[in-house]
């Protein structure tokens, strides 16, 4: 839930996409002006524009020398007005009406209300490039301290925190649910409420919680520093090209880049597949488990051959065994990466779609849905915002509980399938799509799905 409201503002405030959403809550307060980020050695992927940052846990005051006026350096942050942003949105089905599209809900036919909403008071917190630049001469780098020693000898690049926008007073987000008949609204009750016919969440945002945030680049020379000036990733000289690019290739890119990935789990054994699908299976029902694991993949191709993996968690130990004991040791940086990408993709996911992803799997139905997806990775999804024909025949699915759980599935990425065969984008869905097409094939290559 706190993902689907840092990207909500990071959507409304920046167009651009230069500002990184924080995902999740408890990481707020390592993201504030001045904290020292790493950003983690990820290739960018089809379904993730932003960049991964690693907090490290110091400041930019943490590493640099005392000044000469012992001035703080908090001093030179700046706060803007306040403003707020309102959310409120509550969708109501009768008998076999249709919803509008909501990225919190989906379409449903009986009776159903779905509603979303908060009102949050924001505040922008941010440090000029001229007065990061005094502060610059005023004060060198403390070559001495032991985390600047590490990244030295790793050569890890260092980031900085300029900008943050901030919860200025303390916010309630919310989301509930309600259904009734129909066959949309059965699968909706069964994913969002494990069964039940209505469903409340909310979460607390307190005062001062980071929001999303920006970057500048530091670069250590000798005890002095510089920040790194360098167009922001989402620039608009980029976007152009990253368009472009899929204008011309189109889907093959997606599938490329996916391909590549998983092309690791073909020297898995049955057994060992089977593991790896059922701790996956597992890590979808509980996105903490799932957090966990991403990191402990994450860090294994950087650990050297004597590295254990462990964990608390059962569902977790099967997996950690196979990889432990797996031969050749060579293949394990490839194996964790290539887990890795599965799960950022299934991260992108909201809860409700992996609780559906799991419905398909069981009703083994996840070979259609992927050729299915695989039609609206157009580039139309990037810009056009207009109906577009897929091509060749709509799939049908022999049992309509099948159809309504594939339209809804495929609804909650931002895309209206219509009665009339087309498909209508909503809010450039392109990363959404390509994340649900990532995490069918994934798992329709476990699973040994034909």
């Amino acid at each position: 839930m706190f993902t689907n409201l840092t990207k909500f503002i990071r959507n409304q405030m920046d167009s651009r996409k230069g500002l990184v959403p924080v995902e999740t809550i408890a990481d707020n307060e390592h993201f504030r002006p001045l904290c020292l980020l790493i950003k983690k050695s990820k290739p960018k992927t089809v379904y993730r524009s932003a960049p991964y940052y690693q907090r490290t846990g110091f400041t930019l005051d943490d590493v640099l020398l005392p000044g000469k006026d012992g001035k703080q350096i908090e001093s030179i942050l700046q706060c803007s007005s306040q403003f707020t942003l309102t959310k409120t949105s509550t969708d109501q089905a009768d008998g076999d009406l249709s919803i509008a599209f909501d990225p919190a809900s989906v379409e449903i036919k009986g009776g159903a209300s779905l509603s979303k909403g908060f009102s949050i008071t924001i505040q922008k917190r941010s440090i000029s490039l001229g007065s990061l630049e005094e502060l610059r001469k005023e004060r060198k780098i403390n070559m001495d301290h032991s985390f600047i020693q590490q990244l030295l000898r790793k050569d890890i690049s260092l980031y900085v925190v300029t900008e943050t926008l901030e919860a200025s007073e303390k916010a309630e987000y919310k989301e509930s649910t309600k259904a009734g008949g129909g066959i949309k609204a059965k699968f909706y009750a069964r994913a969002s409420a494990q069964g039940n016919r209505e469903n409340n969440q909310a979460i607390v945002i307190p005062k001062g919680c980071t929001l999303v945030f920006s970057t500048k680049k530091l670069r250590i020379t000798d005890v002095a520093w510089h920040l790194g000036y360098f167009a922001p990733m989402r620039s608009e000289a980029v976007s152009y090209l990253s368009t472009l690019m899929i204008v011309l290739s189109g889907k093959q890119i997606v599938e490329n880049e996916v391909e590549k990935h998983c092309k690791i789990f073909s020297k898995l054994s049955s057994d060992e597949l089977d593991i790896l699908l059922n701790t996956i299976k597992a890590v979808m029902k509980d996105k903490n488990l799932l957090q966990e694991l991403r990191q402990k993949m994450e860090q294994l191709p950087e650990q050297s051959d004597g590295y254990e993996l462990k964990t608390e968690s059962p569902a977790l130990r099967a997996l950690f065994s196979t990889l432990q004991q797996h031969s050749p040791r060579e293949d394990l940086p490839q194996l964790a990466e290539g887990i890795t990408y599965i799960l950022d993709a299934l991260h992108e996911l909201t809860e409700v779609q992996l609780l559906l992803l799991l419905e398909s799997l069981e009703r083994k139905i996840m070979s259609q849905q992927l050729k299915l997806v695989e039609k609206l990775l157009k580039p139309a999804l990037m810009y056009d915002m207009k109906p577009f024909p897929m091509d060749g025949e709509p799939l049908s699915f022999p049992h309509e509980e099948d159809q309504m759980l594939t339209i809804a599935l495929v609804e909650l990425s931002g895309v209206q399938l219509q009665e009339d065969g087309k498909a209508l984008p909503r809010h450039q869905p392109f990363e959404a799509v390509a994340a649900l097409f990532v995490a069918l094939y994934a798992l329709n290559l476990l699973s040994g799905s034909k």
